[in-house]
């Protein structure tokens, strides 16, 4: 998907600690990264996804990951990650998420995420509270 189809960027760079012996970014460091573009996204669009008001309401947990490695990526590179909610269910949310370095019109990676809004005192899966849903929406321009 080209990168026009995104309306939020996240940039950061691959630290040493990251990366396996060969100096690539160790696979599941991925997840990471999409974790890190998911917080600012919300973020972005006036969410304290991690702030104890907002996690009473709205506290995602990870239930699916699907990532394609398509080049690899180097300390010191610099990542441009792309991501947007291409879905909010009942309870879940996904998250399509497209990584690339910096300079390089092809994706170095691939991933979708699926999270669920869930209770942590209880572990009970919870409906996706309406206002998110509604900034969501604004943010990426659905249309009802």
């Amino acid at each position: 998907m080209p990168k026009d189809d995104f309306k939020f960027k996240h940039s950061l760079r691959v630290r040493w600690g990251e990366c396996d012996a060969q100096r690539i970014v160790f696979n599941a460091q991925y997840v990471n990264y999409i974790e890190v573009a998911q917080a600012e996204y919300f973020r972005n669009i006036g969410i304290s996804h991690y702030s104890d008001e907002v996690r009473a309401r709205f506290d995602l947990a990870t239930v699916k990951a699907t990532l394609e490695f398509l080049a690899p990526v180097r300390i010191d590179n610099m990542l441009d990650v792309y991501t947007r909610v291409s879905r909010i269910g009942n309870s879940s949310v996904t998250f399509i998420t497209e990584m690339y370095i910096q300079g390089k019109d092809a994706p170095c990676n691939r991933a979708e995420a699926i999270y669920a809004n869930f209770d942590a005192a209880t572990g009970v899966p919870r409906r996706v509270p309406d206002d998110i849903r509604e900034a969501v929406r604004q943010f990426e321009g659905w249309q009802y």
